[in-house]
């Protein structure tokens, strides 16, 4: 499924140990792989847009190697199947928690750098990233929170603040409801699967009453 054969089986085998299940766990092997995939996907970003300017490269290369989208290449590769988790992590559904299987596929990454160095690691990651490196541009990485923010230093004016009002729903499925404010203007409030999504939610409204009333 990785497209891979290990020569040390070991290896994935750490690679797919939550830190609360027994034994050697991933997180040094995540904070290897980490440094390895900023590197390969600054490099592709800079040989891809030779025109773009340092700000863009780094948006585009934090679009991509956000947890949001380390979770969608491993539940594409299936990785969740395969975790070792601890019972109070497996009991609590932890194999669909972005934040874990993020970590995973950077252990994952940093496993295969060990097992067979650099060149086929970094042929795997441009493997895994190749359509979302086709389809990236840097018109578009601005997030809602970004273009909120630059809009309003433009004017001059206080940057908003974000606030959790409540949150809902179990430790692994909670529900996140964020307002945004604005001196001089009514908040508004979004929801969302994390505090992050809410945000940017919350940000796209306030900009979008923002611009409906110039």
């Amino acid at each position: 499924m990785l497209g891979y054969d290990f020569s040390q089986p070991e290896l994935l085998q750490q690679a797919l140990t939550h830190r609360s299940c027994k034994g050697r766990h991933n997180e040094r092997l995540e904070f290897l792989g980490d440094a390895i995939l900023s590197m390969v996907i600054a490099e592709a970003l800079y040989q891809h847009f030779p025109n773009a300017k340092e700000g863009e490269l780094t948006r585009m290369r934090a679009s991509l190697v956000k947890g949001v989208t380390l979770a969608e290449i491993a539940t594409e590769l299936s990785i969740a199947d395969y975790l070792r988790l601890g019972p109070g992590e497996m009991k609590s559904g932890g194999h669909r928690r972005e934040s874990i299987l993020a970590d995973a596929f950077e252990a994952i990454l940093g496993a295969i750098y060990l097992d067979a160095g650099l060149d086929v690691c970094k042929e795997r990651i441009l493997y895994w990233f190749s359509s979302r490196l086709q389809q990236i541009t840097p018109q578009q990485q601005k997030d809602s929170k970004t273009r909120l923010q630059e809009y309003l230093q433009g004017r001059r004016l206080a940057l908003p603040v974000y606030q959790v009002e409540h949150t809902e729903g179990e430790a692994h499925n909670q529900q996140f409801t964020v307002s945004c404010r604005i001196e001089g203007r009514a908040a508004v409030v979004a929801s969302g699967s994390s505090r992050r999504k809410a945000e940017q939610d919350a940000a796209y409204k306030m900009l979008e009453r923002i611009q409906d009333e110039h």
